[in-house]
C-alpha cells in the first residue's frame, strides 16, 4: 500500500467485534505510553497530523504511522485533540489504580484508613472521569465541585456505612466493602460530572460524521454504557483479590511478612488491571451508535423531515 493514500484514521481492528476493540484498546491503554515525555507525544501528534494532510515524511514507514496513531490515541482527547493530562489517561489507569486500588484493599479495617482511601479513589476518578468525558459538551467549575462533593459523600457514606455494618459479619465480606463504594460512587460520579450532556443533550452525527442535533437519550445511553465498564474494570479486582489474600494470611510465610500484604495486593491489581482496563474498555463501542426511532420526538421528527429513511442510526462518542 502506498503510504501517500494510508488512512490514519482507518482503525486497525474490527471495531464492531469486541475482539477487534479489545486489540484496540490494549494498544492505546498500554500504560508505558504514560512514561513518554510530552515532546514525544507531541512529535506523534504532528506525524499524525501530517498524514491527515497527505503529506507524510519522507522515509516514514507504516509501522511508525501505527505507532504514531497508537501514542496519539492514548494521549489525546478524541474531540478537541488537546493533550490529556497525565493521570487522566486511561494509560495511566494501570498504574494509578493499582496502587489506590491496593491501597483500599489493604487498609480497610478502620474508619479513619477507609474515609482516606475512598477521597484518593473519587479524587482520582474524577479526573479520570473529566478527562475523558465528551469534550462537546462543556461543563463549569460549579458543576465540576458539585459532582466531586456528591461522588466523594456517596463513597465516604457506603464505605463508612458498611465498614460499620460488616463489624460482626465473616472477614471477607468485610473485604468487599471497597468494592461497594467504589461501584456506588461510580454511579453517582460519572453522571454527575458529565450533566451537561444529560441536561442538553450530546452531539449526534450520520454515519459520515455530519451532525444532526442534540440527544438526551443518546447521552444517557452512553454515560450507561461507561458506568458498567468502570465497575467492570474494578469487580475482578476487588471481588476476586479479597478472597485470594484471605486464603494466603493463613501461611505461615504469609504471617511473617505482614508487612509486605499491601506491595503484593497493589501488584496483584497491577495484573487484574492490565487485562481488565482494555477488557473492560471494550464492552461497548466508542463510536456508539442508537436508531432514529429511540430518540426524542422533536430530533426524530427533524431527522426523518431532513432525510426520510436515508438515515436510520446516529452516531456519537460515549467517553470512556
Amino acid at each position: 500500500m502506498a503510504l501517500s493514500s494510508f488512512d490514519i484514521d482507518a482503525p486497525r481492528w474490527d471495531q464492531s467485534t469486541f475482539m477487534g476493540r479489545l486489540k484496540h484498546f490494549f494498544n492505546i491503554t498500554d500504560w508505558r505510553t504514560a512514561l513518554l515525555p510530552d515532546s514525544r507525544l507531541d512529535e506523534a501528534k504532528a506525524l499524525v497530523e501530517s498524514c491527515r494532510a497527505g503529506s507524510i515524511p519522507p522515509g516514514t514507514t507504516e509501522e511508525q504511522l501505527h505507532y504514531a496513531k497508537k501514542l496519539y490515541d492514548s494521549a489525546f482527547h478524541p474531540d478537541t485533540g488537546d493533550r490529556m493530562n497525565l493521570i487522566g489517561r486511561m494509560s495511566f489507569q494501570v498504574p494509578g489504580g493499582m496502587a489506590i486500588t491496593g491501597c483500599m484493599l489493604q487498609f480497610y479495617r478502620t474508619v479513619p484508613a477507609v474515609v482516606f482511601w475512598q477521597w484518593v479513589n473519587q479524587s482520582f476518578n474524577a479526573l479520570v472521569n473529566y478527562t475523558n468525558r465528551n469534550a462537546a459538551s462543556p461543563i463549569t467549575p460549579k458543576q465540576i465541585g458539585v459532582a466531586y462533593v456528591t461522588a466523594t459523600s456517596t463513597a465516604l457514606a457506603t464505605a463508612v456505612g458498611l465498614n460499620l455494618y460488616t463489624k460482626k459479619a465473616p472477614p471477607l465480606v468485610a473485604r468487599w466493602v471497597p468494592f461497594a463504594a467504589v461501584a456506588a460512587a461510580n454511579c453517582v460520579n460519572i453522571p454527575m460530572m458529565r450533566q451537561q450532556e444529560i441536561l442538553n443533550g450530546i452531539a449526534v452525527t450520520d454515519e459520515n460524521g455530519n451532525k444532526l442535533g442534540h440527544s438526551k437519550k443518546a447521552a444517557v445511553k452512553g454515560i450507561i454504557q461507561v458506568v458498567i465498564s468502570r465497575i467492570t474494570m474494578a469487580a475482578p479486582g476487588m471481588i476476586i483479590l479479597p478472597i485470594i489474600m484471605q486464603r494466603m494470611e493463613k501461611y505461615k510465610f504469609m504471617q511473617r511478612i505482614t508487612y509486605l500484604h499491601g506491595p503484593i495486593q497493589v501488584m496483584m491489581v497491577g495484573v487484574f488491571l492490565v487485562f481488565m482496563v482494555p477488557a473492560a474498555c471494550s464492552l461497548f463501542p466508542q463510536r456508539c451508535s442508537m436508531a432514529v426511532s429511540k430518540l426524542e420526538p422533536e430530533l426524530r421528527d427533524v431527522i426523518v423531515s431532513q432525510y426520510g429513511d436515508a438515515v436510520q442510526r446516529v452516531y456519537f462518542n460515549k467517553g470512556l
